[in-house]
């Protein structure tokens, strides 16, 4: 992994707190509008892609989602018009939507940390919307009161208010980092030559690709708000963002 996607250097990467920048478009198709500098997150790791706008000579083309493949593509809103390749835009982040998907990725990386620490259990799937997200693990015995023990460990975490930081590592150097998978698949690709980490400092290490708040108290109040059953030896934790 590394800052560039195709033509498109990868500005969320560089700078998450980043909302709006000038570009130049490089490419516009049926396939979505290509540019040279994006911030626009494109979803991946259960975090939905950002919405947004480019304005340019007096024209507005809202963003409604974004697609990684060969290049970095913005999807256009069904009927707006699309910049031509070479057309200078202003391009600007939804701040609302990407700001709480931030403090809601972050918010369940904390969790997984948590049951990490005080269960041993894997993560075994996740997905979010802003606000609001719910993770699987693999939880075969829990006590009766966890729902209000997770709760309670977050709340703490929070007002501990860690540090999360943000870097690219060589893989080899990524690999050697105790529990950095916490997966119970290894979704990584065997080939990767770049690991990008999200460090909760002293509680949580993970390799993602996903946006997130600069410590844990910009996550703001949260809570467990149901713990499922999920297959044989699996529980699914639901959370949301409270302010």
């Amino acid at each position: 992994m590394t800052e560039q996607q195709g033509g498109t250097t990868r500005l969320d990467w560089e700078d998450q707190a980043l909302r709006e920048w000038e570009a130049v478009v490089i490419g516009s198709d049926a396939e979505g509008v290509v540019l040279d500098r994006s911030a626009f997150y494109p979803g991946g790791g259960g975090q939905p892609p950002d919405h947004g706008v480019l304005l340019w000579q007096g024209v507005q083309t809202r963003i409604v989602g974004a697609r990684s493949g060969d290049d970095l593509y913005l999807i256009p809103a069904e009927g707006d018009p699309v910049p031509p390749a070479g057309t200078v835009v202003r391009a600007a982040l939804d701040d609302e939507r990407r700001t709480l998907l931030m403090r809601t990725h972050s918010a369940l990386h904390l969790l997984s940390g948590v049951v990490y620490r005080d269960f041993g259990a894997l993560v075994t799937g996740c997905n979010m919307e802003p606000g609001e997200g719910r993770m699987d693990f693999s939880l075969h015995e829990i006590p009766p009161d966890l729902k209000e023990r997770l709760t309670e460990a977050c709340t703490v975490e929070i007002g501990a208010d860690r540090r999360i930081d943000a870097r690219i590592l060589p893989s080899a150097e990524a690999f050697r980092i105790p529990g950095l998978i916490r997966t119970a698949t290894n979704l990584l690709p065997p080939d990767i030559e770049e690991v990008r980490i999200i460090d909760i400092v002293g509680l949580d290490t993970q390799a993602d690709g996903g946006t997130h708040v600069a410590s844990t108290k910009q996550i703001g109040r949260m809570e467990v708000v149901k713990i499922q059953a999920k297959g044989k030896g699996g529980r699914r934790v639901r959370v949301r963002i409270l302010d």
